[in-house]
């Protein structure tokens, strides 16, 4: 999981699934289960008051509970990427290429777990649920590419004393809602382009299967 401050995924958010041990007192049953806010690098519990119930199709047992998020919160999300972006868009091509590399061998290490979220979540086979990561990992391996995508271009006398050239800058904060149906592929089509070229990203997930991303 990508947790550079570069990204910011606000509610519903991947969250750690407190279940508890044998020996350890056993939780009220709204603490269980809570997927948490990735903010500023750090995973934060929501303030909300308002909760939907994620429920794996297969059982229809209680996977997580998924925080309608709050606009404070969702400003929150928004002002730690602009923070992160002073610094991050400042950052070399190669060192943005280097995040990458990282974030894509996360992402062949964890591709067993990744799948089973999909599944566990949405209910797609294990194979369709790994065919979804894989799909997004191609984006990511072209993201690595950054060395020659960011390359400008330049026209020398295009007329009498003038010559044109274009560079490319960072933009800014970016956002993306992504849908349900490929929760792992969507994703990783928006965020690792934008935080390669110099941006940096607030991502909802659908709050049907936040897992994957």
């Amino acid at each position: 999981m990508l947790t550079q401050k570069i990204l910011t995924k606000i509610a519903p958010l991947h969250g750690l699934r407190c279940l508890g041990t044998a020996n350890a007192s056993p939780a009220p049953a709204t603490e269980l289960y809570k997927t948490k806010n990735l903010i500023n690098g750090e995973f934060v519990e929501s303030s909300t008051t308002e909760w939907v119930d994620l429920l794996n199709p297969a059982t229809n047992e209680l996977v997580t509970r998924v925080p309608k998020s709050t606009p404070e919160e969702m400003q929150g999300a928004v002002d730690a990427a602009k923070a992160a972006f002073k610094t991050w868009s400042q950052t070399s091509v190669l060192s943005r290429q280097g995040v990458m590399f990282k974030f894509q061998h996360l992402i062949k290490e964890n591709m067993a777990e990744l799948s089973k979220n999909i599944t566990l979540e949405q209910g797609k086979t294990l194979v369709d649920a790994e065919g979804d990561v894989i799909r997004g990992l191609q984006i990511v391996e072209h993201a690595c590419s950054v060395t020659s995508l960011q390359m400008g271009e330049t026209m020398p006398s295009v007329t009498k004393d003038m010559d044109t050239y274009s560079i490319r800058s960072p933009l800014g904060v970016c956002a993306g809602i992504t849908p349900f149906n490929f929760p792992a592929m969507i994703p990783l089509w928006m965020f690792p382009l934008a935080n390669v070229c110099g941006n940096t990203y607030v991502l909802k997930p659908s709050e049907r299967d936040p897992g994957a991303p």
